[in-house]
């Protein structure tokens, strides 16, 4: 065994000009509040890893800056170097956007017939590896770190899937979370 080195990890892998071809994984995400900088950059580098289709930025969740785009407000600089530190450029590789309403967001993809998916603990949530190649394509709401996603987010979602918890504590890092979720919806397609 020998570790590979940074040229021969990127001998296989996109880059920003072939990422137009690779298929995606037919999964959106929603995340809804997440205050965290480093969070947020964490999610975008999973989501480059996972290759979604789509990742939405909604309520306060801070956002980078979109190259050739204008910035929108004073969230557009808060936290970008932090983001931008822990996305690694993954911000250049996800299609992204802003939307401060995540209802909007969640009404438009239900519309599309995508099914909409609360990454929180509920009475009716399921196991996160328990998700159907039926259920495809996905939309996966994450919320906040403190609050989850709220009730009113989840009254819009046709499911939950939960990570179980076996300590003390009810539950994981938010981006932890995320990351353990994508992958096994990537893991549920292949």
């Amino acid at each position: 065994m020998k570790k590979l080195t940074h040229d021969e990890i990127s001998k296989n892998r996109s880059t920003l000009e072939t990422l137009h071809k690779v298929k995606k994984l037919p999964v959106y995400v929603v995340l809804n509040s997440i205050r965290s900088n480093y969070n947020v950059g964490s999610i975008f580098r999973t989501s480059d890893g996972a290759k979604i289709e789509k990742l939405y930025l909604c309520g306060y969740t801070p956002y980078p800056p979109k190259p050739a785009l204008p910035a929108q407000g004073e969230l557009a600089s808060a936290g970008r170097k932090e983001i931008l530190k822990t996305a690694l450029g993954s911000t250049g590789s996800i299609n992204w956007e802003y939307i401060k309403d995540p209802r909007e967001v969640i009404l438009k993809l239900k519309s599309e017939g995508i099914k909409i998916c609360a990454l929180e603990m509920t009475d009716k949530s399921i196991p996160y590896y328990k998700v159907k190649k039926e259920d495809f394509p996905i939309c996966v709401v994450v919320g906040n770190e403190i609050t989850g996603v709220s009730q009113e987010l989840i009254d819009l979602c046709d499911f939950s899937i939960e990570i179980p918890q076996f300590g003390i504590k009810q539950s994981l890092n938010v981006a932890v979370a995320y990351g353990i979720a994508v992958f096994e919806l990537r893991k549920i397609l292949t």
